[in-house]
């Protein structure tokens, strides 16, 4: 596979607690969200599929696998239902922008 985030890789993910792993996908989600109201699929695109690398290595990351793990693939189900599915869910920007809140504010309070 090949990383857009190659320095993550390197066992640093792992290294973050859930609450800041989960708040950086939220910051490339986000990224996301914004690009496609500006009409940049492009960019859009890029960033969310960034967003779901970065979910990949978390829903791997072995911390995770008690206790969160089903959460983490329904939302990369979710996601991916909304970017590039028929929305099924009826997921909404708003919804993404106000689950993924959560976790920066936490991990800012971590800080």
């Amino acid at each position: 596979m090949s990383y857009s985030h190659k320095s993550l890789v390197a066992e640093k993910w792992k290294e973050l607690l859930l609450i800041e792993q989960m708040a950086n996908i939220g910051a490339e989600i986000g990224r996301a969200i914004n690009w496609r109201k500006k009409e940049k699929e492009e960019y859009s695109q890029q960033a969310f599929f960034r967003g779901l690398e970065l979910l990949s290595l978390t829903i791997n990351d072995s911390k995770n696998k008690k206790g969160c793990l089903k959460e983490l693939c329904r939302l990369y189900e979710i996601l991916g239902d909304y970017f590039i599915g028929d929305n099924e869910y009826n997921s909404s920007d708003d919804f993404f922008e106000k689950y993924f809140l959560a976790f920066n504010f936490a991990a800012r309070l971590k800080s």
